[in-house]
């Protein structure tokens, strides 16, 4: 138990948090690994899936030990290297799921936000509780605001304190009764997100943050160029075809 956990299987790669004695907590090394992880998935790979070991929680954020034993002078290096593997699973070209099998607070709940989907049951709590610590909520925590509006998401992050997912409509692409209901809820998204060509589905994830870094008229101007290029791709016109014949 210690380095996230990497499994291919069907078309999924799934990629788990495993220090479970320590409700998941990450170290900067599981963050490199993280990266690494969603950057090297082969062709294979038509959809990433982020989980944690066991029932209790998907992750508890960075450990503490990150910041006890660090410098005054050691937080760029820190939130810099988080900041990059948070990029890497945003921008990733293959769809991203989180799959939150418990308490998701901190970093990992920034993992979360960063992903495409997230699947959810109906016990999880969510949280950034940095303020606590002295510290501020940052990188994907600003994501945080176009899930929930700005009111409830400056509550949560000015606060600290964590919030029962069934309180927080918008945050979770589908909410199960319990952990059982997680798997299958998963399997139905993934199967869904591996149905369009790998081109097509890069492109708009491309598109997605081109959407939430620019305005409107950029980000239309954007969409014809990446339409023109990927309507004459091959992969398209037999994408097309098929449809049609269906």
């Amino acid at each position: 138990m210690g380095l996230p956990l990497v499994a291919d299987e069907g078309g999924v790669r799934t990629i788990t948090l495993d220090r479970p004695a320590q409700a998941n907590a990450l170290h900067l090394a599981d963050i490199d690994a993280i990266a690494d992880a969603v950057r090297d998935a082969d062709d294979g790979a038509r959809v990433i899936v982020l989980t944690g070991t066991g029932d209790r929680a998907f992750g508890a954020g960075m450990h503490l030990d990150v910041f006890t034993g660090a410098a005054p002078g050691d937080g760029r290096e820190i939130i810099t290297r988080l900041a990059d593997c948070l990029a890497t699973v945003r921008r990733s070209p293959i769809p991203t799921i989180a799959r939150l099998n418990g308490v998701c607070v901190g970093a990992a709940f920034e993992l979360a936000l960063a992903c495409d989907l997230r699947v959810a049951h109906e016990g999880v709590r969510v949280g950034l509780p940095e303020v606590k610590l002295g510290i501020p909520s940052v990188v994907d925590a600003a994501l945080l605001p176009h899930y929930l509006g700005p009111a409830r998401a400056h509550e949560l992050i000015l606060t600290g304190d964590l919030y029962p997912v069934t309180e927080l409509p918008g945050l979770v692409n589908r909410l199960v009764p319990d952990p059982d209901a997680l798997g299958p809820a998963v399997a139905d998204l993934a199967a869904r997100l591996a149905g369009p060509t790998r081109e097509v589905v890069a492109a708009q994830k491309a598109l997605f943050e081109t959407w939430r870094n620019h305005g409107i008229d950029e980000s239309a101007r954007a969409s014809i160029d990446v339409f023109a290029e990927v309507f004459a791709l091959p992969a398209t016109r037999d994408a097309i075809s098929a449809y049609r014949r269906r």
